[in-house]
């Protein structure tokens, strides 16, 4: 009888609560089991900062402050290198790394297996030159989350007037706009939507390209706006936004 194939897909996150090293292995097959997988295609480390294991995904203080265990992302990656060695992830990553502890991570001394990308929010409210240029030089890719802003006055780029009239000129949406400028930048894109029509539509990126001059535009809007701040987090010790970079 023929052997049947491992199935796996995609990508999935550690997330905070599991960074004990004992816990890795246990947050990963969890979501296996739950995905109805083999392995997955790419397992990141959700956040640099681990929580207190328990029920609660956020668990807080009296005072509404995280409570933080005891570990190191340095060790909590030694335990998802042993995923990639026991073949139930094929890559690893990060996300939400500033620039220290990405440079702390590839300096291991017994790295087996470098981050193939580090996720982070990206968008031209928030435009990561100094941190995208960090990661390409040392090999590691960039995805880029919320590549569409926020939908909050002041953070909705899909109706910021630069960026519609550049839409208008191309005769794309803003969307697409948004997109295929990060697509430019050679990062990797995850806009999301449930909206089938959206969804379709932010694919059909490929049949135009920005002049140089509409990516300056658009990279002249850059604020370094932050919207994912995770504030009752703050007084983590590898709390990763204190460093602007």
């Amino acid at each position: 009888m023929a052997k049947i194939p491992a199935v796996g897909l995609g990508t999935w996150k550690l997330w905070c609560t599991y960074h004990e090293p004992s816990l890795v292995k246990v947050a990963c097959k969890k979501s296996l089991k739950a995905l109805k997988l083999d392995y997955l295609d790419l397992y990141l480390m959700h956040w640099p900062m681990g929580f207190q294991p328990g029920e609660e995904d956020v668990p807080l203080d009296l005072s509404g402050i995280v409570i933080p265990s005891d570990t190191s992302f340095l060790k909590t990656w030694e335990a998802m290198e042993d995923l990639v060695i026991k073949g139930l992830v094929k890559d690893i990553g990060v996300s939400n790394f500033n620039h220290e502890q990405l440079e702390s991570l590839l300096n291991k001394s017994d790295l087996k297996f470098k981050p193939i990308t580090n996720q982070i929010e990206c968008h031209p409210y928030l435009t990561q030159k100094n941190l995208i240029s960090f990661c390409k030089a040392r090999d590691v890719s960039v995805t880029a989350y919320r590549p569409l802003g926020g939908s909050r006055e002041g953070t909705d780029l899909l109706n910021n007037p630069t960026i519609r009239r550049i839409a208008n000129h191309y005769n794309k949406s803003c969307a697409q706009i948004l997109i295929r400028f990060q697509i430019q930048r050679d990062l990797i894109v995850i806009p999301k939507s449930t909206n089938p029509k959206r969804i379709q539509e932010n694919i059909q990126v490929f049949d135009f390209e920005l002049t140089e001059n509409h990516m300056d535009e658009i990279m002249s809007l850059n604020r370094n706006l932050r919207l994912a701040t995770f504030p009752t987090t703050e007084s983590h010790k590898d709390y990763p936004f204190h460093i602007d970079f």
